[in-house]
């Protein structure tokens, strides 16, 4: 892959990271806090960017660690300012960037190879599966180094997951709309 290429891809999917971020903490979590006001350390029912960080690893492999960087360090230092540098928020960075394309790589390995393919249809049940794994992953690894409660365990849990289930099925429809009108993408 040429230097453009990639320089694109970053800017691209560090630019929906970002956006879905914004738009969990900005619009969600508010009106997550009107009904659930019991979340201290900021974990959102709808994360949006899990779904970012799920399928751009499906698409990506490998690269979205390189791809999701920017846009992940640029959320947590809107969300933290300067404090994004303690060491355990900078071990959530690397889980946030790592472990999305880790298991679709071990999916590849001791499973089967879910990524996109040109000669057949998209397994999206087996992407949920995926983005479930790396959701248990990600909330386990995250919360054992951030030293957060059991509670938001779970909370991270359920917010990647209906994250992602709540991209995929927007990009579905999406999808569908531009199909309807004959728009190929």
């Amino acid at each position: 892959m040429n230097i453009p290429a990639l320089a694109k891809e970053t800017m691209v999917v560090s630019l929906a990271y970002f956006v879905a971020f914004v738009v969990t903490f900005e619009i969600v979590a508010p009106i997550q806090n009107l009904f659930f006001p019991v979340f201290a350390n900021q974990a959102s029912l709808l994360f949006l960017p899990s779904g970012v960080r799920v399928l751009s690893a499906w698409l990506l492999g490998w690269r979205s660690t390189v791809a999701l960087a920017p846009g992940v360090i640029l959320s947590f230092f809107y969300l933290v300012d300067s404090s994004a540098f303690r060491p355990s928020l900078l071990i959530a960075i690397l889980i946030a960037i790592t472990v999305p394309a880790a298991t679709f790589h071990a999916s590849k390995l001791l499973w089967r190879d879910i990524s996109p393919q040109s000669d057949q249809k998209p397994c999206w049940p087996c992407v949920m599966v995926a983005g479930t794994v790396i959701s248990i992953l990600g909330s386990v690894l995250t919360n054992y180094f951030s030293g957060n409660s059991s509670v938001d365990y779970f909370a991270y849990l359920i917010g990647d997951v209906f994250g992602l289930l709540f991209l995929m099925m927007g990009l579905m429809l999406g999808f569908r709309v531009l199909r309807s009108r004959g728009i190929r993408l």
